[in-house]
């Protein structure tokens, strides 16, 4: 008796009572079902000598009978439904490794990394030839200080609305300025007008270090050519006194950390231009930095991207001139970059002199670099303020006319 008192009765619990009962099993039911992994359809089970009846024959589905195995479609001639074949049965495949830069790699080491890739030797500063064009009054560019101010207004300011413009749309846009500028004084010196700039400029070149293949390839930034190549900026006692020079280690790094690894390649040389084309030398390489969040470049490894490509110009201009084998060349190419994120401009002249890169020692290719200059501080459409301190003032401030003058000598190296 009072064991029937202490358990009540299915009747006697009140409707909450079996409303809970009810959502406990079924939350223990759907539980089950979570827990449980989805069935996995059985393959059909294959007799030697008999022969499964399908609806193949019937082109619709019927129940009681088997599901037909049906061929893979192929269709090669239509590239949407292409599928390439293993890596391992391409007509290119090599079992040795090699390693591609391209335009939206950026090298960890930097410059270093460059330098080292490339075989050269580092000088601060741009050579003494292109600093007597910025100091010389002769060439100076007229009025620069207001018309340079006006294409910094103009890429920034002028052509929208919006109070917050992204790099992406002003940076090249301040750069096309600015090479519109140089061309408008063609006029005064006719050596200019023997020049085109290229659009996307497209390379493919390769070279062998330490027993590995390196590639530089992409479409990338623009590229000013001209009918004559640039005069070498250092004299032959100066070359072969870069074999004195040491490279700088990268231990604990590897010379191709971030570099693409392929064994699908072919080492093809092809500096953009077919044959017969005029303005065949390349001048100066034109770089704007990546502006996506996901590609950003540090000034560093914007500097190390401008050195690569600039000497993949200059190695596929010596191939086509010198020949695919050759390793001393008899005269050196020189090949100049200037690389800008809207804001700091970067100035690097590469002369190529030799391509025996095998080995670290011997004679070294050399650079000139000048980073880091600002061609102004901040540009805004309406001051910021705080605490009633202006902080950053509307329009254009720290405007800098002195990194034009290195970019106008550098356009105008050449040519006077």
């Amino acid at each position: 008796m009072a064991a029937s008192m202490l358990v009540p009765s299915a009747a006697g619990l009140s409707c909450a009572h079996r409303t809970g009962l009810r959502c406990l099993s079924v939350s223990a039911s759907r539980s089950k079902k979570q827990v449980e992994r989805p069935r996995q359809r059985k393959e059909p089970l294959e007799i030697p000598g008999l022969e499964r009846i399908t609806y193949a024959d019937r082109c619709y589905y019927v129940p009681w009978l088997a599901r037909p195995k049906y061929t893979e479609f192929r269709m090669d001639w239509n590239p949407q439904y292409y599928r390439s074949p293993p890596v391992q049965q391409m007509a290119l495949y090599k079992e040795q490794p090699s390693y591609m830069f391209n335009p939206k790699c950026r090298l960890l080491g930097g410059v270093k990394q460059a330098l080292w890739l490339t075989k050269s030797k580092l000088i601060e500063g741009l050579p003494q030839r292109i600093v007597d064009v910025c100091e010389d009054p002769t060439y100076a560019f007229p009025n620069h200080q207001e018309v340079v101010h006006n294409a910094i207004s103009n890429a920034c300011l002028w052509s929208t609305t919006e109070e917050i413009r992204e790099r992406e749309e002003y940076c090249p846009k301040l750069l096309q300025n600015l090479l519109y500028l140089c061309q408008t004084q063609n006029h005064i010196y006719p050596s200019l007008s023997q020049r085109t700039i290229v659009e996307n400029w497209k390379l493919r070149t390769s070279w062998h270090k330490d027993s590995t293949i390196y590639h530089v390839r992409g479409t990338d930034g623009s590229l000013m050519s001209a009918k004559t190549p640039l005069e070498p900026l250092a004299s032959s006692s100066e070359i072969q006194a870069t074999a004195q020079h040491v490279l700088a280690s990268l231990y604990p790094l590897s010379p191709a950390i971030d570099l693409q690894e392929v064994n699908v390649y072919e080492e093809k040389n092809c500096i953009g231009f077919k044959d017969g084309f005029p303005y065949s030398h390349p001048h100066t390489v034109y770089l704007t930095e990546p502006c996506s969040t996901r590609a950003k470049f540090l000034p560093d490894q914007l500097r190390a991207k401008m050195l690569m490509i600039a000497f993949g110009g200059a190695v596929a201009k010596a191939k086509i001139l010198f020949g695919e084998d050759v390793k001393t060349l008899p005269q050196p190419i020189v090949v100049q970059s200037v690389g800008t994120d809207g804001q700091l401009f970067h100035f690097m002249v590469l002369q190529l002199n030799t391509l025996d890169l095998e080995s670290n020692d011997g004679i070294k290719n050399i650079v000139w670099m000048d980073g880091d200059q600002a061609l102004y501080d901040t540009v805004a459409f309406k001051p910021k303020i705080k605490r009633k301190v202006v902080l950053v003032p509307a329009g254009i401030a720290g405007f800098n006319p002195a990194t034009f003058v290195k970019f106008w000598a550098m356009y105008l190296n050449g040519a006077v």
